[in-house]
């Protein structure tokens, strides 16, 4: 399978999770909800996103930060209507602010920690959508803007609650431009390009709170869904921990537990806790070091690379920054031989 220049339609809730709470739902319209959002989203990932330069001038590069916020007044036609632009005063509508914001922190971090311009590194215009369909039980980056739902109030909150969900989507475009070709999303490749999501999209939440390694949850979604569902889709510190997330959490933690054929945003556990196993060697702050080596290895990977791949890149990229032999690069290959991957 070839990779897609301009990447995928890429979801923080897998439609996985959506099939698991409908089965466990006891309320008919409620399961029938889930399902219909579990096909959509299968539907919406399976379609290859058309080349930005379609959009006209909807995503062209600025040089600088401008963020475009749309409402899609609970319809599924994109952009939507135009509600709120770059140094506009906020809005009446707290989840246009969250988008506007949680965009402003992604674009920060990567330009002042990382001297990326924007997610293209180009500086690519940030369009957001908010309140897509009703009740939509998602976000997704779809290869040009970030989509958010409202959740239904009951099993989700609002996915803009979240800058690591924000983060974390916006991070699938810049895996889509920073590797050549992006990453094919199935398999080792797709796990990759979720976990690298979840990487940025922690340390873009570490890096805004000022948080150490220590001090950090690691959790990835936290504050998205009711706590009658769980605490947080992910974690980063001990996948599959479900008294930290949720009752279907069922991440591997190591190798030893890799699901063949398994979801990408199952298997992303491994990747996800190598990256935490090297923070926390590292010390200080994960951005600091461990962001830095990860973000640099983008650029070393092929579009099917597998864990093993990503663990030679790593090791690669902490050389040339921290030189051979250093103790960020011995810290970076104990992280891989922790999680089973040498």
């Amino acid at each position: 399978m070839a990779a897609h220049p301009h990447g995928c339609t890429c979801f923080i809730i897998p439609p996985k999770m959506l099939r698991q709470l409908a089965d466990a739902s006891t309320d008919a319209s409620e399961r029938h909800c889930l399902l219909d959002q579990a096909e959509l989203s299968a539907h919406l990932r399976g379609q290859r996103s058309v080349a930005p330069m379609m959009m006209g001038l909807a995503t062209a590069a600025t040089g600088e930060k401008r963020r475009t916020v749309y409402d899609a007044q609970n319809k599924t036609a994109l952009p939507g209507k135009l509600v709120r632009g770059e140094d506009s005063k906020p809005s009446s509508d707290k989840a246009v602010n969250q988008a506007y914001d949680g965009a402003g922190a992604t674009y920060d971090f990567f330009r002042e920690v990382l001297k990326r311009n924007s997610i293209d590194g180009k500086g690519l215009r940030l369009d957001s959508t908010v309140h897509y369909q009703v009740k939509f039980n998602n976000a997704f980056w779809n290869g040009q803007q970030m989509v958010y739902g409202d959740g239904d109030g009951k099993l989700f909150l609002g996915f803009t609650n979240a800058i690591d969900v924000i983060a974390h989507e916006l991070t699938h475009g810049v895996t889509q431009y920073a590797v050549p070709g992006g990453l094919v999303y199935q398999d080792q490749s797709g796990a990759l390009n979720e976990s690298v999501s979840d990487v940025f999209g922690s340390l873009v939440k570490q890096w805004t709170l000022k948080q150490t390694v220590e001090q950090a949850d690691w959790l990835i979604g936290a504050g998205i869904m009711a706590p009658s569902v769980g605490k947080a889709l992910r974690s980063m510190a001990d996948p599959g921990n479900q008294a930290l997330t949720w009752s279907g959490d069922d991440q591997p933690k190591t190798m030893a537990g890799y699901v063949e054929n398994g979801d990408v945003h199952t298997n992303s556990g491994i990747p996800n806790h190598a990256f935490y196993a090297a923070a926390i060697a590292l010390k200080g702050h994960a951005w600091e070091k461990a962001g830095p080596i990860w973000y640099k290895a983008l650029s070393l990977l092929t579009p099917d690379a597998t864990f093993a791949d990503m663990a030679k890149a790593t090791s690669e990229s902490a050389a040339l920054l921290y030189g051979a032999d250093s103790a960020e690069q011995h810290a970076v290959q104990a992280a891989w031989k922790v999680v089973g991957v040498a």
